[in-house]
């Protein structure tokens, strides 16, 4: 816990004398999460990354990704590289689905490790304070995939471009590879969703959706930049999105020939 302690110590946030940041991030709460999480991330899960040197250092950017495996295990694995792998460490934060801070719980726990609602204000506010964000623009429906549809793509909304437009901010596009073999989810029950307060709940054919340890590959492509105000036309924006969406998808093929040793 004392080196998990030491790296969030040197996340370049704006701390309070109580260890708190103006969004109610908190220093204890990262330490307690992160040091569960470090001995998954580094030997359950075989992590492999690849081009984190395109994510910048400093400053306002947004991490762009395809969503895969059931449940946020993308998102806790890429939030998870960016503060064990990257020096120095940074925070990524991600804009989550409304259904996460309807529970207590899950409400408290995401607001103190930095995640909060996607909704355009909290974004904009984010990356306008030169922050981190991590955006799925799959949505839940990315999550939803079957095991069959794991490296597929679905529709991209597109608020990210027009956000990363207004912010002026670099689009950091992201490939993450085996989330659907870690979760192979074979049917999304809406019912059990409806009692958990959820959109869906994953079934494998183990019934419970609980991570296999199997080999996690997070590809990162260097920044793509968009210019405009974010008021630009459908169209237009449509097109950015396509672009991103374009690349995200090279990531996803050039990953799946590399893990199968394919040229």
């Amino acid at each position: 816990m004392d080196e998990v302690r030491a790296r969030v110590d040197r996340l370049e946030l704006p701390w309070s004398e109580f260890g708190t940041d103006p969004y109610g991030v908190s220093k204890r709460h990262l330490t307690q999460a992160l040091s569960f999480f470090r001995p998954i991330y580094k030997h359950y899960f075989k992590v492999k990354t690849h081009g984190l040197e395109h994510i910048p250092k400093r400053g306002r950017a947004m991490l762009v990704g395809n969503h895969s495996g059931g449940v946020a295990l993308d998102g806790a694995i890429t939030a998870a590289a960016c503060f064990f792998e990257l020096e120095p460490p940074r925070l990524a934060q991600a804009m989550t689905d409304r259904f996460v801070n309807q529970s207590p719980f899950g409400s408290v726990w995401a607001n103190r490790l930095g995640h909060f609602t996607g909704l355009p204000e909290h974004a904009i506010r984010l990356l306008e304070e030169d922050r981190l964000l991590m955006v799925f623009p799959e949505g839940a429906k990315g999550t939803a995939k079957l095991f069959g549809e794991r490296y597929d793509l679905v529709d991209f909304g597109t608020g990210f471009i027009r956000l990363a437009m207004r912010a002026k901010a670099p689009i950091v596009p992201f490939g993450f590879l085996g989330g659907g073999e870690a979760i192979p989810t074979v049917h999304n029950s809406k019912r059990l969703g409806r009692f958990f307060g959820a959109p869906y709940v994953p079934l494998t054919s183990y019934l419970l959706a609980l991570p296999l340890p199997v080999q996690l590959d997070l590809f990162v492509s260097e920044p793509m930049w968009f210019e405009g105000t974010g008021n630009e036309e459908d169209k237009v924006v449509q097109d950015c999105v396509d672009q991103v969406k374009a690349r995200i998808a090279g990531l996803l093929d050039a990953g799946y020939k590399e893990r199968r040793g394919l040229k």
